[in-house]
Parts: C-alpha cells; sequence; structure tokens
C-alpha cells in the first residue's frame, strides 16, 4: 500500500496546506488528511511530493520533512501491525491512529482512559473479577492519572513507548517509594489491561510487550509455630475486640482460608467434617473441602457458625494490639528490595502481623509436617504451586533441626587440629 503528499492549493503563490494520501482499493477511496504543515508551492517538490531539499529551499523544509517524517512512519507502522494481527487495514483504522498521534481529539475524552473504563467494566460486569480485583484496578486507574498529571506525560496509547516505561519506572521506585514486588504487580496489571485494548482494537501499538518487570523478590515474612497459636488461644484479654479478632485470626490459621473468604462460611455449608467453600473469585474453581479440626469446630460454635468479621483494614489494625498486649515486642527486621537496593528496616514483631499472615502460617506449618504441595493447595485454593511456595516460611530452629539430622553422626577417629 503507497502513500503520498500534496498540496491543498498547488497554483496559488501563497502558503498552503500539506495533505497525507493513501488509496484504499477495497473501499474504493483515496484517504486524504491534513499535516497541519503549511508550505508556499515554489518551496515544494512536486516529483518526490516533499518539501525542497536544494536549491531555493524554504527555511522551515527540514521541520516540516520532520513532521511529514511522523505521517508516512506512523501509516508504515500501522499498515505493518494489522497484516500481522491477520486484521482488515481500513481508512478508519489510520484515521483513528492519526487523530491520536496528532492529537485531533480536543475537547473529547481522553481514548487511552476511556478504553480503561470500558475493559473494567466488561470485566466487573462479566463477573470475571472478584471485588479484591475490581479494586485493585480503580487503584491502577489513580496511579496513572496521578502519574500523568505529577509528570506532565499525557497518556495516549501512543504515548505508551520506551519514554513511558522509563519515567513510569522512575516515578514508582523513586517519587512513590514503591518496592520492586509493588511495582511489578502494578506493571503486570497494566500491561493485562495494554493487551485487552490491543485485541479489542483501541490500539495498534505493541510496544509494551517488551516492558520487563523488575525481579520479584521473596520478602521473609512471619508465621507462628503451633506453641504461639496455644499462646493465643490461652490469653485471657480485657478487652472484647481483642478476642473477637483474636479467634477470627487463629480460625484462619488453622483452615488457611483468605480473610476475604471467611464471609462465606454460613451453617447451611458446613458439615461435621468440613466447609464446603465456593468461592466467587473465580467462578471456574470447582468448590473445595476444607477440613475442620477441634479448634476450628470449637470456634463455629462459638460464634453460632458466623465468625465476628470486621474490616479488613480494622482487623489488621488490632491483630496487631492483640499481639503486643501477649507480649510480642521484640524488634525485627523487615528486608525489601527497590531496584537492585536491599532497605532494611527494623520494626516491633507485632506489626510484621497482619490477616495475610494467617494463611502463611497454615501453609508453613503444614510444610514443616511433611504435606505435600498438591494436598496444601487442594485446602487452600491455589492452582500455582510456586505461587503456594512462596508463603512457606523456614525457621532458624527448623534448619538447625534438618542439619542436626544429617550431620549429627559419629565423629570418626580424627587427628588432633
Amino acid at each position: 500500500m503507497k502513500y503520498s503528499f500534496k498540496l491543498k492549493h498547488p497554483n496559488q503563490e501563497k502558503e498552503t496546506l500539506i495533505y497525507f494520501t493513501s488509496s484504499f482499493k477495497n473501499e474504493g477511496k483515496t484517504f486524504v488528511y491534513s499535516t497541519g504543515e503549511k508550505i508556499e508551492p515554489k518551496f515544494w517538490d512536486f516529483k518526490n511530493k516533499l518539501p525542497l531539499s536544494r536549491g531555493k529551499t524554504s527555511k522551515f523544509s527540514n521541520s516540516i520533512k520532520l513532521q511529514l517524517d511522523r505521517h508516512s512512519n506512523l501509516f508504515l507502522e500501522t499498515a505493518s501491525l494489522y497484516k500481522k494481527m491477520k486484521e482488515d487495514f481500513t481508512s478508519k483504522t489510520l484515521k483513528s491512529a492519526f487523530d491520536e498521534e496528532f492529537k485531533k481529539t480536543t475537547g473529547k475524552a481522553n481514548v487511552f482512559f476511556e478504553a480503561y473504563d470500558a475493559f473494567t467494566a466488561e470485566k466487573t460486569n462479566s463477573k470475571e473479577w472478584s471485588a479484591a480485583t475490581v479494586k485493585r484496578y480503580k487503584n491502577i486507574k489513580n496511579l496513572l492519572t496521578k502519574f500523568e498529571n505529577e509528570k506532565k506525560y499525557k497518556l495516549t496509547f501512543t504515548s505508551v513507548n520506551d519514554r513511558f516505561y522509563s519515567e513510569f519506572t522512575a516515578y514508582c521506585l523513586d517519587d512513590l517509594k514503591h518496592i520492586n514486588n509493588t511495582y511489578s504487580r502494578n506493571l503486570g496489571l497494566i500491561k493485562t489491561f495494554l493487551f485487552w485494548s490491543l485485541k479489542n482494537k483501541y490500539t495498534y501499538n505493541d510496544s509494551f510487550i517488551s516492558f520487563k518487570k523488575l525481579e520479584r523478590v521473596i520478602t521473609k515474612q512471619i508465621a507462628l509455630t503451633i506453641e504461639d497459636l496455644n499462646k493465643l488461644l490461652e490469653f485471657d484479654f480485657d478487652l472484647e475486640k481483642h478476642e473477637r479478632v483474636r479467634d477470627v485470626f487463629v480460625f484462619a490459621c488453622v483452615t488457611g482460608m483468605r480473610f476475604g473468604e471467611l464471609s462465606l462460611i454460613k451453617k447451611s455449608n458446613v458439615t461435621n467434617e468440613n466447609i464446603i467453600l465456593k468461592e466467587d473469585k473465580d467462578l471456574s474453581k470447582p468448590a473445595r473441602e476444607i477440613p475442620l479440626t477441634s479448634i476450628s469446630k470449637y470456634l463455629l460454635k462459638k460464634y453460632d457458625y458466623k465468625l465476628p468479621l470486621i474490616a479488613n483494614q480494622k482487623q489488621n489494625e488490632y491483630i496487631k494490639e492483640v499481639f503486643q498486649e501477649l507480649g510480642y515486642t521484640d524488634l525485627v527486621q523487615k528486608v525489601t528490595t527497590k531496584g537492585k537496593e536491599n532497605i532494611k528496616v527494623e520494626m516491633f514483631y507485632y506489626d510484621r502481623i497482619s490477616t495475610h499472615t494467617a494463611r502463611r502460617t497454615f501453609i508453613t506449618m503444614m510444610k514443616r509436617q511433611g504435606k505435600s504441595d498438591k494436598l496444601i493447595a487442594s485446602i487452600t485454593g491455589h492452582r500455582d504451586m510456586k505461587t503456594l511456595n512462596q508463603y512457606y516460611q523456614v525457621s532458624e530452629p527448623e534448619k538447625k533441626e534438618a542439619m542436626d539430622e544429617v550431620f549429627n553422626i559419629p565423629l570418626p577417629k580424627l587427628k588432633k587440629a
């Protein structure tokens, strides 16, 4: 497919607009688009259909040529992409690409964020996402809007290029102080949206495919022991809210359930031996059976099969108070990674505890007892064993015990050192 440039009024003496043109034979039409550039016809090379480059030239010839090159390059890139996608390359497609690139959408909503809203609406309405995922993508939109405003970087599909990747990465790591894991998770969500946009013809630009996440780092987290759980259960709290928060936390520790799943428990889906859980996070997952133990049975009966749940944020706040009251006040070190830099922060043990500690505790305790990943995943609902194993926290006593089992053997007769 060929393209060319022509003058709007080639026979006049004063400046005239330069048009980009291309023939779409299948449509039986010629695409004509104003480049916005003007030139006097005497400075125009009618044979090569470009500004004159020799002899008597316009002082603006170089800048005009650069702008015309932008149009021809975009035409070739767009045609190539649609050929690769095995989709029809139409004049309407080209116009959309030109309009976005050359900012002829003044007064209209930003196409990039229009597409983002359409993407989130489709996923939400089709029930593909859980409430937590919906919230996560709302946060991503806020992050992108904040980046656009603070860095004065206009977000369009065309502007999502290598420069965007560089500036967005620096913004997240340097300005917002995000660690590698947070940045990588957010970039992954953005790329999911961009793949959807490419598939749904909102964009022709696929340069985002090469955007690489930073290496994810498994941050050493807290996992409790059976002694910790016993201490929790035996403690008499002065405040009822602490007792209730403790009970919910312990229940999650002995079932491996996510905090968000606990609200799905009803008397109707509890048998003498199991909780039958059909989660709404992923409707393609079959119902799973979570075996009940003496502790979980006791807690369910204590609250008549309706656990005393509060907002996750409040649960996280109060569970820290619970562990502080129990005396978990030792200083521990938290190490996170930002770029290639390890950041070490000292904090109280109780500040490391959250609702997610319960699920991590369940997986770690099961692994320490030698239970198989497949068995554990059948209870927790994990499909990816790599993700499941990221929860497993190896303790110092466990390492010592393993070393002793392997190497604690009678010494042979050795020469004196």
